[in-house]
Order: structure tokens, then C-alpha cells, then sequence
């Protein structure tokens, strides 16, 4: 009985060190796996606030003195409610500001494996700014497109409104080139402590871009480029 019993208490030991083993192997190859996975959800979440953040700021560099629709928020800000989410600011800003987080994010990755090393403007300026081109167009096309398929303004004419807005993306991407130069030029002008604040390093260019390629690709400035309840906001009657 003593043996047998011994014998009971070894295969245990034995079982309870086998799991041990097992979850010591399963936790040292997952962790790396999640940690990198929070690690970049982390980043893109972070690039997310930013590039709303941006979004909203640079209707006042386009529109300094118009009201802006911003749907179901209209209410917070003593403005008339019409649509509360298709078509309005609000849609663009969340919208566009989530697919370019993870346009530029990705685009990253693939020019650093392209690259074989972190992409850098100040070391590879010609490489970067080629990943803003393609990063802020991918990211502004994959919107128009889940606009163009879900939004019910556009309905019966899908297609058509997806050509329209991928071309003026193309065109709006081609004034973007400038961003990566902000920071050079913040600290030309500021110092190089202003241009690696997140203001100087990210808030800013993205700001300026964002003006930029909606002002140009829709010509959405001053009293131009303005949806049906905004004119109606700003006492202004279409031509």
C-alpha cells in the first residue's frame, strides 16, 4: 500500500510538472505575440485621436467663420439637428480619422520590411514621403468606400459616387507631400524641443494635411464645399 501509494504521489508529480512545463512554453511564446498586438492596437489608437483631433481643427483653417455640421453633437453646440451621422463632419472625422490610423500604421510596416530598417524621414526622406502619399490615399479611399457602400444619401448611385471621391482623393493626396517637412520647419522656426512635442510632431502636420486635401481634392473652403444643412446653417442659398 506504502509503494503503490508512493508510486501515486510520483505520477502526480510528475502530471503537475508536465502542465507546468506546458503553460511555462505557452506562456513565453504567446506573450511576445500579445504584448506586441496591445502594443501596436496602443499605437493605432493613439494615431486615431490625433487624426480626429486634427480633423476637427482644420475645419477652421477652411471654414474660419461658417458653422459646420456635426450632427447628433449639433445639439451640444445650440445648432439644429438634421442628419445625426451619414454626412456629417462627425462621419468624416471618425471615419476618415480610423482608416488612415490603420493605413498609416500598416503602411509603415510594409516599407520597414521593403527597407530592411525603421523608416525615418530624416534618413530615408524620399521613402517617407512616398508612405505618406500612399498611406493618406489608401486610407481616405478605403472611407469613401465604406461611404459610397453604407451611406443611404448615396443610394442608387454607389459606383459613381465611389469614382468621384477616389479621384478626389488623388487629387487632394497630391497636395500632402509637404507634411514630413512641418516638424523640420517647427524646428527651424521653434527649436528642436517644440518639433518632437506631439503638437509640433504630429498634431500640426496632420492638421495642415488634412486642410490641404480636403480644401483642394473637394475644393471645401469658405462658403464652398459645404453639405445642404450647412447652408442652411450659414443663411446661404445654392447657385
Amino acid at each position: 500500500g506504502t509503494v503503490s501509494y508512493g508510486r501515486s504521489l510520483r505520477q502526480r508529480h510528475n502530471t503537475q510538472y508536465k502542465k507546468s512545463a506546458v503553460i511555462k512554453h505557452l506562456h513565453y511564446n504567446l506573450s511576445p505575440s500579445i504584448f506586441s498586438i496591445m502594443s501596436l492596437a496602443k499605437a493605432i489608437a493613439s494615431t486615431f485621436g490625433t487624426y480626429m483631433i486634427a480633423d476637427y481643427l482644420s475645419n477652421y483653417l477652411q471654414h474660419p467663420t461658417q458653422k459646420m455640421d456635426y450632427g447628433i453633437f449639433n445639439q451640444l453646440i445650440g445648432r439644429e439637428v438634421d442628419q445625426k451621422w451619414w454626412g456629417t463632419r462627425t462621419e468624416h472625422i471618425v471615419g476618415v480619422a480610423g482608416c488612415l490610423a490603420v493605413a498609416d500604421h500598416a503602411s509603415q510596416a510594409l516599407f520597414e520590411k521593403v527597407l530592411k530598417k525603421p523608416l525615418c524621414f530624416a534618413k530615408s526622406p524620399a521613402a517617407f514621403v512616398a508612405h505618406t502619399f500612399f498611406f493618406i490615399f489608401t486610407g481616405v479611399t478605403a472611407y469613401v468606400g465604406i461611404d459610397a457602400a453604407l451611406n443611404p444619401h448615396h443610394k442608387g448611385k454607389r459606383l459613381e459616387t465611389f469614382k468621384e471621391e477616389t479621384y478626389c482623393t488623388y487629387v487632394g493626396t497630391n497636395t500632402a507631400w509637404f507634411e514630413p517637412y512641418v516638424p523640420v520647419v517647427v524646428a527651424k522656426v521653434a527649436g528642436t524641443a517644440a518639433a518632437g512635442t506631439w503638437v509640433g510632431s504630429s498634431l500640426l502636420p496632420a492638421t495642415l494635411a488634412y486642410a490641404t486635401v480636403k480644401g483642394v481634392g473637394w475644393t471645401d473652403w469658405g462658403d464652398r464645399g459645404l453639405n445642404d444643412h450647412e447652408m442652411k446653417l450659414n443663411k446661404l442659398l445654392k447657385e
